[in-house]
């Protein structure tokens, strides 16, 4: 869903909810999110392997 409503700006959301959750000592929270960082990179990336 990401993905699909920020397209290109979605790792800057991901990286901002990450920073926020950070700063708040949302450990569990920052672990979350770093791993939905983590599947979006693979699916971007499988996703500009397809584009070519």
């Amino acid at each position: 869903m990401l993905l699909k409503r920020h397209q290109n700006g979605a790792p800057f959301i991901v990286a901002a909810r990450i920073g926020e959750l950070a700063l708040a000592g949302d450990r569990e929270g920052v672990a979350v999110w770093k791993s939905v960082a983590a599947s979006m990179e693979q699916i971007m990336r499988t996703h500009q392997g397809t584009a070519n």
